[in-house]
């Protein structure tokens, strides 16, 4: 596995057009944009996975936000949910600063990389079943890359956990359990031959601003995210 090769893949996902609901709404925003952000540029465009190509850890989210990753065009960068998350793991020891504010503004991530489910940005941050399906393949295709070294995976909300299932079958040959385990914040699945799979509520302003997830509890997810991964 060589950085070569996923640089590749994100190249190649950053110009997807794949699904024309997305398309339209990702390049709409990016043309109206948020008056705070009307003097920058939008990236518009399908947002890839960032982090190291020997990362032990995986955290796999939703969609791209409309003026966050959409925005910058990097995943959970310029929005809250990504100045929560990646303080988060600056905490951990996995990031090398505590903010996400551009994708030039420095940031590294230790041990860790970030892909989500959906590439592009959906409107009302809901993405319709059959752009979930169309759009793992890119998943699946980033998660073969990422197969010799990774060991948990962190799934931000219950449209990630579920979007694991099919990664089961399809990039490690492993059927997934019957019935499906119940999504959960520190939930964790454990089979032999997969990374384990260990639940965290999304870093939604719905969810951190109301206390339903602390940064205490974004600390205990993490911690145990370096447990199973052995750093």
């Amino acid at each position: 596995m060589t950085e070569a090769e996923l640089s590749a893949l994100d190249a190649e996902i950053a110009d997807c057009f794949a699904c024309p609901r997305l398309v339209a709404w990702r390049e709409e925003v990016a043309v109206t944009k948020r008056a705070a952000f009307r003097d920058q540029h939008y990236w518009g465009r399908p947002v890839p996975g960032f982090g190291p190509a020997d990362a032990e850890i995986g955290i796999l989210g939703l969609a791209p936000a409309a003026h966050g990753g959409n925005r910058t065009g990097r995943i959970f960068t310029g929005d809250r949910s990504g100045d929560v998350l990646v303080a988060a793991l600056h905490r951990a020891g996995l990031a090398n600063q505590p903010l996400s504010v551009s994708a030039d503004d420095g940031l590294e991530y230790r041990h860790v990389r970030m892909f989500a489910a959906v590439r592009c940005a959906p409107p009302d941050n809901k993405p319709l079943p059959e752009e979930r399906d169309t759009c793992a393949t890119w998943l699946h295709r980033e998660l073969e890359l990422l197969r010799p070294t990774l060991r948990v995976v962190v799934a931000l909300g219950g449209f990630a956990w579920q979007a694991w299932w099919p990664v089961m079958t399809r990039v490690y040959g492993v059927r997934p359990p019957v019935p499906r385990p119940k999504f959960g914040h520190g939930a964790l699945v454990s089979r032999p031959g997969v990374p384990h799979l260990l639940g965290c509520f999304h870093v939604s302003q719905q969810n951190t601003f109301t206390g339903k997830l602390t940064p205490a509890m974004l600390d205990d997810v993490f911690a145990e995210a370096k447990r199973l991964a052995r750093i």
